[in-house]
């Protein structure tokens, strides 16, 4: 059995999955997506751990704010963000560490 797995991840990126739960979407184009998920779109990234880096849905991260998502960079463990609904995507890719597309 593989003791390690490779990742093609440079950054990592922990996503509320509670807080996009509430939210019902709010992001994207549309704003029916979760945050996640329109990060990954919008970034452009590929599936799994061949993208890039990584946007991970975790289950709760404890911090529930109102009409915000609780998001963790992986390179800056001790400074969370709350990302508001509608929120420009550019500024939240460029806020975490991911760049643009």
């Amino acid at each position: 059995m593989k003791e390690t797995v490779r990742a093609d991840w440079d950054r990592v990126v922990l996503v509320c999955g509670k807080c996009s739960k509430k939210m019902d979407g709010g992001f994207g184009e549309k704003g029916r997506r979760s945050l996640a998920k329109a990060l990954r779109a919008h970034l452009g990234l590929k599936k799994g751990r061949k993208g890039r880096a990584g946007v991970v849905e975790v289950k709760c991260l404890g911090i529930c704010p109102r009409d915000a998502v609780t998001v963790v960079n992986g390179a800056r463990p001790g400074e969370w963000s709350l990302v508001r609904c509608g929120a420009d995507l550019d500024q939240v890719a460029s806020s975490l560490g991911l760049g643009e597309r």
